[in-house]
């Protein structure tokens, strides 16, 4: 069955190239955006995205600013406030904003700080030494992509007011007199031409001010809903303070994962000298997988930087000297590789510095090459002494890193006898797999579909000049109870890693995928998600890769098939969810109307396949998308590692939500 593949993204009709043609590109094209002009147009380049993402970026922003009020000593108490409204507040303590006429503006400073990019009092002078906050748009941005702003704001014994609506001064700047009080209030309703969603999630902001909290000793954090009363007639409030700082971190990510600690107490590590300071934590568990956060003047790092590779670094020179120096590593023995000393690893770096180099405005990305030798040097030195001073612990996690190393030997052996069988070849391809056509990976699907029944009709069904399908062979392994030596000796695995091409482990290399797009096809029940759930944990922690890159989505088969009974062959509706389902059935006027539950896709055959779930003109798919690294990763220990108690107490917590159970 051969049709036309639909990629929205390389057609281009004859029409739209007569417009071009048509179009003048002189002087007047040339645009220039004014003031808070340039965020509205380009958002994205300001916040990351318009998505739910972007929307909290708005409320990171400005708790930032209170978070620098507390580096700077000044601030010990900060409230944030979901109100029913759909808006946001954030309180602080500090020491407000000056509000005096600006020198150079001629406006008032506070108006200057939400109307003007690229102002604020962190590039240098003596307002903050230390700052996440450098490139003075976060308050400006904030107020640019909001339908109102509300600022109160308590500054040297006396009160200011201004509202700002779209970026523009709607209530003028006004002193409303002595108080005294002294900090800064801020609302602010996001705009909803601008977001594509505008409900803020509790937990999400939960998550990011529970982390500040962390980093930030002494200082309490208060998240409040006021959008809906509990039971009890309370509105929902978390109270965050932590007097361990860095050190209550790594305890509490170890307590979230539910693992046996490899040694009780937490290693603390701290070096501080005039333009920066350096904090490190770190805790070993019993687990396979490593948890590593990185912060910059308490920004997550997401992607890394210096003070990471310097940390890195030294962690494994470290134990590699102490494991030859007591002899528990042989002199007929490799050293232990960075993940060896890492397996099972929680440990949370923090670097403060007076002049910060971030990889964009979302800052991602520590720069600074000082801070690598700065980080590498603490580690070096501190850790060092205390494997000295504490010869059981250093012991203890020596072994773990050891049997890391083992089972590493060891899964590189079943990688090479699987080799040499031939079935991790390039050329190799797993026999049930039924290949497209198209070579460009770009251009090219691979589906995991749940057995040979639904493959067969997904095969006769898809395109088969960019569609690929793969059945799925036997039960998949669950990879969170076991090391990656195993993996390779699963036959429900090597089929997806030969049809992939990039390799696991050390030989996962991205650059080699052969398909665009993984999507994987499981029905709409307890089974299929389960096959989800243990395909989601082979990707998350062997080729994590290709979540972060977007490339492994979800298919939606459609819940029902609806018809009036007697009616002709053809005339089926299809609902995704119960809501839908009742949608069609009343608009078809409810009268001897069927709507049949799918038990599986193998019920499908091969044209209602294409039509519902295969054809991407028609198709709905679910992207897989890491908002939250440690999330996940706690997610994924609790639901599929060896702990059950901890799963039973998620499930009487969660029973309530599930829906469509096959009970």
């Amino acid at each position: 069955m051969e049709r036309s593949p639909v990629f929205s993204h390389v057609k281009i009709r004859k029409t739209d190239m007569d417009n071009q043609q048509q179009h003048v590109y002189d002087e007047s094209q040339i645009q220039v955006l004014e003031g808070l002009e340039a965020v509205r147009k380009r958002p994205g380049m300001y916040i990351g995205s318009t998505s739910l993402r972007g929307l909290h970026h708005l409320v990171y922003e400005i708790v930032d600013n209170s978070i620098d009020e507390a580096l700077a000593g000044r601030c010990k108490r900060i409230e944030v406030t979901l109100h029913p409204d759909g808006s946001v507040s954030v309180r602080d303590d500090g020491r407000g904003i000056p509000s005096g006429i600006h020198p150079k503006m001629g406006i008032p400073t506070l108006e200057v700080v939400y109307t003007v990019l690229h102002a604020g009092g962190k590039f240098g002078g003596d307002g903050y030494k230390y700052s996440g906050g450098l490139h003075g748009v976060g308050a400006s941005v904030v107020n640019a992509l909001s339908e109102w702003v509300e600022i109160d704001n308590c500054h040297e014994g006396r009160r200011y007011t201004e509202r700002f609506e779209r970026g523009h001064v709607a209530r003028p700047f006004r002193d409303e007199g002595e108080t005294d009080k002294h900090g800064l209030y801020a609302r602010f309703k996001p705009d909803a031409e601008i977001f594509e969603e505008t409900v803020f999630e509790y937990d999400t902001l939960l998550k990011r001010l529970r982390e500040q909290a962390f980093l930030n000793a002494g200082v309490n954090i208060c998240l409040r809903d006021e959008r809906e009363v509990q039971e009890d007639g309370t509105f929902r409030e978390d109270d965050l303070e932590y007097e361990g700082g860095i050190r209550s971190f790594v305890e509490y990510i170890n307590e979230q994962k539910h693992s046996v600690l490899v040694h009780p107490d937490v290693i603390y590590m701290r070096a501080e000298k005039e333009d920066c300071v350096a904090e490190v934590a770190l805790q070993y568990n019993d687990s396979y997988n490593e948890m590593l956060l990185t912060f910059a003047n308490n920004i997550n790092t997401v992607e890394g930087g210096t003070h990471e590779i310097g940390f890195k670094t030294a962690l494994t020179k470290v134990f590699n000297d102490y494991g030859r120096k007591y002899g528990i590593i042989k002199d007929s023995e490799k050293n232990l590789s960075g993940e060896d000393v890492r397996e099972g690893l929680s440990a949370v770096v923090s670097v403060k510095l007076t002049e910060a180099q971030f990889e964009g405005q979302t800052k991602g990305k520590l720069g600074n090459s000082e801070m690598r030798t700065y980080v590498y040097g603490l580690v070096t030195e501190k850790l060092s002494e205390y494997l000295e001073e504490n010869p059981s612990v250093g012991k203890a996690i020596l072994e773990k890193a050891m049997a890391a190393y083992r089972a590493r030997e060891a899964a590189r052996k079943a990688r090479e006898a699987t080799r040499r069988k031939g079935l991790l070849e390039g050329s190799t391809l797993p026999g049930k797999l039924r290949d497209c056509q198209e070579k460009n990976a770009e251009l090219t699907e691979l589906y995991l579909v749940e057995g040979d029944s639904a493959g067969g009709s997904a095969t006769q069904g898809r395109n088969s000049r960019f569609q690929a399908i793969l059945p799925l062979r036997g039960k998949v392994l669950n990879v969170e109870k076991t090391r990656l030596d195993k993996v390779y000796s699963n036959l429900s695995l090597i089929p997806i890693i030969q049809a992939l091409g990039c390799g696991i482990g050390e030989e996962f290399d991205p650059a080699k995928l052969r398909y665009g797009k993984i999507i994987i096809m499981a029905d709409a029940d307890v089974d299929g998600s389960h096959i989800r759930i243990l395909l989601l944990t082979f990707f998350f922690r062997h080729m994590k890769k290709l979540i972060e890159d977007g490339h492994i989505f979800f298919a939606q088969p459609p819940l029902y098939k609806i018809y009036k009974k007697g009616s002709k062959y053809g005339n089926e509706r299809y609902a995704y969810t119960e809501e839908e389902k009742e949608a069609i059935v009343a608009e078809l006027g409810g009268v001897n109307i069927e709507a049949d539950r799918y038990k599986g896709l193998g019920e499908m055959d091969p044209e209602q396949l294409w039509e519902t779930t295969m054809d991407p003109a028609n198709r709905t798919i679910l992207r897989v998308t890491i908002e939250d690294a440690m999330a996940c990763d706690e997610m994924f220990s609790l639901l599929m590692g060896d702990k059950v108690e901890p799963r039973r107490v998620f499930i009487e917590q969660n029973a309530k939500f599930a829906e469509n159970l096959d009970v």
